[in-house]
């Protein structure tokens, strides 16, 4: 009997990389899928050093060339990925770009959207938000992407309680940690699916 053919994840991301390095670490132990390159577009992002370490590929993007040419999504096009994930990954993807990849690129967004989201709402900025508003909870929000920021179908959402003590640092780390546990999962369930269907529970 063959073996189940690897799955291929690419990676976007602009900052420290701490989503990328638990999705490689995760991958590793769990090998049904592997990334097979990182996208980013700050040379001087944590997450080029992560990929690095791992052996694995790094493409940086310049802003002009990603948002007004074909050059980019043609490498990625040859690289045939399963499955394209945003972890912290903050210019707007073209809609060529998802015209070309329906249903197979997809973002994480620390809030429970629609709440909180939008142009310019991504790391403290989204918590800061959220303790401003006198939220009773927060969370994370796995999301497919479409033209609009963060507005695509939701695959996953999972919240949690915000303490009357809680800051933004505190409510920043709490994010990471349910980020960390569920992001990996979410996405090997998504390869691991038959149907097209997207679900709003883990298996």
């Amino acid at each position: 009997m063959n073996a189940p053919i690897m799955k291929q994840i690419v990676i976007f991301a602009s900052g420290k990389g701490t989503n990328t390095a638990h999705l490689i670490a995760y991958f590793q132990e769990h090998p049904i899928a592997q990334i097979k390159a990182v996208f980013c577009n700050n040379p001087h992002a944590g997450v080029v050093q992560v990929a690095s370490q791992a052996s694995i590929p790094v493409v940086f993007l310049e802003k002009h060339t990603f948002q007004h040419t074909l050059i980019y999504l043609d490498l990625l096009k040859q690289m045939h990925p399963d499955l394209i994930v945003l972890a912290g990954f903050l210019w707007k993807i073209p809609s060529s770009w998802i015209a070309a990849f329906p249903k197979r690129i997809i973002n994480i967004h620390p809030a429970l959207l629609p709440k909180f989201g939008g142009k310019g709402m991504y790391g403290n900025r989204v918590h800061q938000a959220v303790l401003q508003a006198g939220e009773k909870y927060s969370g994370i929000t796995i999301h497919y992407v479409n033209e609009e920021y963060d507005a695509g179908d939701i695959i996953f959402q999972e919240k949690i309680e915000i303490l009357a003590d809680d800051t933004v640092e505190t409510l920043a780390q709490k994010i990471h940690s349910l980020e960390y546990n569920r992001l990996p999962m979410v996405i090997a369930h998504l390869l691991q699916k038959t149907e097209t269907e997207c679900t709003s529970r883990l298996p």
